[in-house]
């Protein structure tokens, strides 16, 4: 009995947790298709909803290679509303399929890094 009531409670305090810092991630990949080297960067806006009740601080972005970069445009996000991760993504030096990531560090305590993918067929001039 004293297990049940143990295992019962830490349920509980588990489940509030996860739900005091949820992040509604409406879409994290992206595909640009193809496109052409020479017509230069592309761009892409991914939304970031915070679904928990408590405010969510964004410390930082960074993307996987130098031809992503990456800005949010709010460093911290109040409950219930939504900040943009612009994405923008230079083709140049590279041909066929590519995939690049974006990660957007926070101080969620269930999920501290939230990855968004970005991807394009690119077209060799």
């Amino acid at each position: 009995m004293r297990r049940i009531l143990l295992f019962s409670l830490f349920s509980v305090f588990i489940s509030s947790v996860c739900l005091a810092q949820m992040v509604e991630l409406e879409e994290n990949t992206w595909d640009f298709g193809k496109i052409r080297a020479s017509e230069g960067v592309v761009r892409h806006v991914f939304p970031l909803t915070n679904d928990s009740v408590e405010n969510l601080n964004v410390n930082g972005t960074h993307a996987s290679c130098g031809c992503t970069l990456s800005e949010i445009d709010r460093k911290v996000i109040p409950p219930k509303e939504t900040a943009n991760l612009e994405v923008k993504f230079n083709p140049k030096g590279y041909s066929g399929k590519v995939t690049q990531y974006v990660y957007v560090n926070t101080d969620s305590k269930n999920m501290p890094i939230y990855r968004f993918i970005i991807k394009a067929d690119i077209i060799k001039d």
